[in-house]
C-alpha cells in the first residue's frame, strides 16, 4: 500500500502544469526584492510581503466582503451567460437580426460601464443590485459576439450541403451552429469572468456598502495602501479561480477542438 503511494505523488507532481506557478512565484519575488532594494515607500508601492500580511490581519472583513463580490459577479455572469448565449445563437442565425441588432449592440458595447453605475443606482438604490447588472453589462457582450460569429461563418457549401439532405435551418443551428460555435463561446467565458469582477468591483466602489471595492476604497481612504494591495491579490486570485474553472469546462465539453492545439505545444516543449 505504502509503495503504491509512493509511486502515485509523483505522478500527480508530473501532471501538474509548473510554469504559471512558478511565474507568479517569480513576479512576486521580483516585487519584494525591488521594494526591498530601492526602499520603495509603503505609501506608493508595499512590498507583497505587506500585502499577504494585510490579507492576514483583516482576514474576517476581506472574507466577508469578497464574499459579496463572488456573489454579484457570479450572478450577473450567469444571467450574461443564459442571456448572451441565446442572443448570439439568434443574431448569428438570422442575418437580418444581426444586421439589425449589430450597430446597437457596438453602440451600447461602448459606453463606458462606470458612467451607467450612476443610473442604476437611480433606479435600484445602493447595494448588490447595481453590481450584479454592472458585471452582467460588462460580460455579456463578448458572450453574444463570439456566439454569433461561431454560428454566421459556418461554410457555405456545408449549409449547401445540408439543406440538399433536406436539413432545415434550426437542423443546422441546433446540430451544426451550436456545437460548432463552442470554442468560441468557452473563449467569450473566459474573457468575460474576469470582465465581469472589473464591474462588480468598479460598481461597489460607487454604489455599494459591501465588497472588495469598497474595502478599497475605504483602505485607501485611510491611507492603507497595504490593505489595498490585499484587495487587489484577492480580486485577482478569484479572476484566476473563475478562469479556471471555465478552463476546466471547456476542456470536457470541447476536447475536440482543444486537442490539437495540446499536441501542438507539447511538442513545442
Amino acid at each position: 500500500m505504502m509503495m503504491k503511494n509512493a509511486g502515485l505523488v509523483p505522478s500527480l507532481l508530473a501532471r501538474i502544469d509548473w510554469y504559471p506557478w512558478a511565474t507568479g512565484i517569480g513576479l512576486f519575488v521580483v516585487w519584494e526584492v525591488v521594494c526591498r532594494v530601492f526602499k520603495v515607500p509603503t505609501y506608493l508601492l508595499p512590498p507583497p510581503s505587506k500585502a499577504f500580511a494585510a490579507i492576514a490581519e483583516f482576514w474576517p472583513a476581506i472574507t466577508m466582503h469578497a464574499s459579496y463580490t463572488l456573489l454579484a459577479t457570479v450572478i450577473g455572469f450567469a444571467a450574461a451567460t443564459v442571456f448572451g448565449l441565446v442572443l448570439g445563437v439568434i443574431v448569428g442565425a438570422f442575418p437580418k437580426v444581426y444586421r439589425a441588432l449589430n450597430p446597437i449592440l457596438i453602440g451600447f458595447n461602448s459606453i463606458p460601464k462606470v458612467a451607467v453605475v450612476p443610473v442604476l443606482v437611480l433606479w435600484f438604490g445602493i447595494g448588490t443590485i447595481p453590481a450584479v447588472l454592472t458585471a452582467f453589462l460588462v460580460a455579456f457582450f463578448p458572450i453574444v459576439v463570439n456566439v454569433a460569429i461561431g454560428i454566421a461563418t459556418i461554410e457555405p457549401e456545408l449549409i449547401d450541403l445540408l439543406r440538399s439532405l433536406g436539413s432545415s435551418r434550426l437542423d443546422i443551428v441546433r446540430k451544426v451552429g451550436i456545437p460548432r460555435s463552442m470554442p468560441y463561446f468557452f473563449a467569450a467565458l473566459k474573457i468575460a469572468i474576469t470582465l465581469a469582477f472589473v464591474g462588480s468591483v468598479i460598481s461597489e466602489t460607487v454604489a455599494s456598502n459591501y465588497g472588495i471595492g469598497y474595502l478599497m476604497l475605504s483602505a485607501s481612504s485611510s491611507f492603507n495602501v497595504p490593505l489595498v494591495f490585499a484587495g487587489l491579490l484577492v480580486i485577482a486570485f478569484l479572476g484566476v479561480a473563475m478562469y479556471a474553472i471555465a478552463a476546466l469546462v471547456e476542456s470536457r465539453f470541447t476536447g475536440w477542438a482543444t486537442r490539437g492545439q495540446a499536441a501542438f505545444t507539447g511538442s513545442q516543449g
